[in-house]
């Protein structure tokens, strides 16, 4: 039996990896969620009648609970609201993983950790403080982060001084407790080792501003992956290693490849020390600036004779669900000989592939969304850049003003495009919350009014031309 269940989990395990190649590419993801789906059913399936459960009766009251508030959860959240879903998600599996490792360490004869003289095993003791460190900080970071995504707290930076000293000394301390509780475990030392936990992992996430959230919610993603990994080491899970080291590993990686993208530190992220920026200035500088506004009518004309135009879809697109009426948009403009393409920069909306899966659920062609780096030069030579509710991320700010909380970010070139037309509700500020020049600049003219309506009108606009 042991033999058979070990032969599904690699079956599984070799799912899981698919899924994951399949999820890189949104003509392939649906593949790769079906393929996760399958592994993870033979899993849990293999696990149930395996012979090795005790109480049928509590996992049936964990299905029947879990499965209720998961679905109950996916229902009802909105398509805006799916990157505060993931940063839930996050919290819930690192809490999980401290749940098991606080199961092992008051139950250790059960999971077989004792050695020959009847004490726990020193490298399950490590795996245990590991699991409960790692899933905590998940825990309370996740929470925080979902917090500041929904609007619950506020998305700047909120710091103490030494913010970054604070987290580091905070962590040397939780290791060292560690260290401790592997020489003489204690139930006092485990609940100051959780407690501690938590605390770094508030202290970690409250100092990063809300235009840097993606990359958190996606290294939160990672730690919640790797605190599987110990939680699997423990138990002598296979499978639990596996999977936890797939998901902790592709969240590092692409943690990784937005901080280069954003010009922040990765060893920043971790500790939590990259929200301490100074004030732009740009936003109150004295000056009266005048942002020329324009109405469905002027813009419908402007693209109605252009031959290159280039769409930049942002976090007002996915408020206002404007990505069908984009899409008609799209094909309105492409009947006339206009071609038309889509520009998504790394951390548009509120967390990586927010704007291509809102694109794919509109049916844009994959083939005419392109990322920041394949298209950003191509601005150049638009006749039109049409930004949809966009703003940190075309914000030139990151480029001219060294003192900015975006300063360093790459951000798209819009401004180099002919006529920059801006749809949003209002002359707000972005985020990361500082003004906008571009908003004021000759070639830039502002759609003042929601995504969706605007869109809608350009179209009507567009067909009486």
């Amino acid at each position: 039996m042991t033999n058979f269940v070990s032969l599904i989990f690699l079956i599984a395990s070799v799912l899981f990896i698919f899924s994951l190649k399949g999820l890189s590419h949104p003509s392939t993801a649906r593949r790769g969620n079906v393929l996760g789906m399958l592994g993870m059913g033979l899993v849990i399936a293999t696990t149930v009648f395996s012979g090795l459960v005790h109480s049928y009766m509590l996992i049936l009251i964990g299905i029947a609970l879990g499965g209720f508030i998961g679905t109950n959860m996916a229902k009802r959240v909105e398509m805006t609201d799916l990157p505060q879903l993931v940063a839930l998600f996050n919290g819930f599996g690192g809490f999980a993983a401290v749940f098991v490792a606080m199961a092992t360490f008051f139950n250790p004869e059960v999971h077989n950790l004792l050695n020959t003289n009847g004490d726990v095993q020193i490298k399950s003791l490590f795996e245990i403080g590991l699991s409960v460190l790692i899933g905590s900080v998940t825990f309370t970071g996740s929470l925080i982060a979902w917090a500041k995504l929904d609007g619950r707290l506020k998305g700047n930076a909120l710091t103490i001084p030494k913010q970054f000293i604070f987290n580091a000394g905070l962590l040397g301390f939780i290791v060292f407790l560690i260290l401790i509780m592997m020489a003489a475990p204690s139930s006092g030392i485990f609940w100051l080792i959780v407690l501690s936990a938590l605390v770094l992992g508030v202290s970690l996430v409250t100092p990063i501003g809300g235009a840097d959230m993606p990359v958190v919610v996606s290294m939160l993603n990672s730690y919640s992956g790797f605190a599987g990994v110990a939680v699997g080491f423990t138990l002598e899970n296979t499978l639990l290693i596996i999977v936890g080291s797939l998901v902790g590993a592709s969240g590092a990686i692409l943690s990784y490849i937005m901080c280069k993208g954003m010009n922040r530190s990765f060893l920043s992220v971790i500790l939590g020390g990259f929200g301490e920026t100074a004030v732009s200035s740009s936003a109150d500088d004295g000056e009266e600036k005048i942002a020329k506004r324009g109405s469905a009518e002027d813009a419908a004309f402007i693209m109605k004779n252009a031959s290159e135009v280039i769409i930049v879809p942002g976090y007002g697109m996915a408020v206002a669900q404007a990505q069908h009426a984009i899409k008609e948009l799209t094909d309105v403009l492409k009947a006339d000989g206009i071609n038309v393409r889509f520009a998504i920069h790394p951390v548009a909306g509120r967390m990586p592939g927010h704007m291509n899966v809102l694109l794919a659920e509109a049916n844009v062609p994959y083939d005419d969304v392109y990322e920041m780096d394949a298209i950003d030069r191509d601005f150049a030579q638009a006749d039109v850049a049409l930004v949809i509710g966009a703003n940190d991320i075309t914000n030139p700010a990151a480029k001219e003003d060294p003192s900015s909380p975006i300063a360093g970010m790459p951000v798209l070139s819009v401004g180099d495009a002919k006529t920059c037309l801006f749809i949003k509700r209002s002359l707000g500020v972005g985020y990361a919350g500082i003004d906008n020049n571009l908003f004021y600049a000759d070639n830039t003219m502002m759609l003042l009014s929601s995504a969706k309506e605007m869109v809608e009108g350009i179209i009507k606009a567009l067909e009486d031309l």
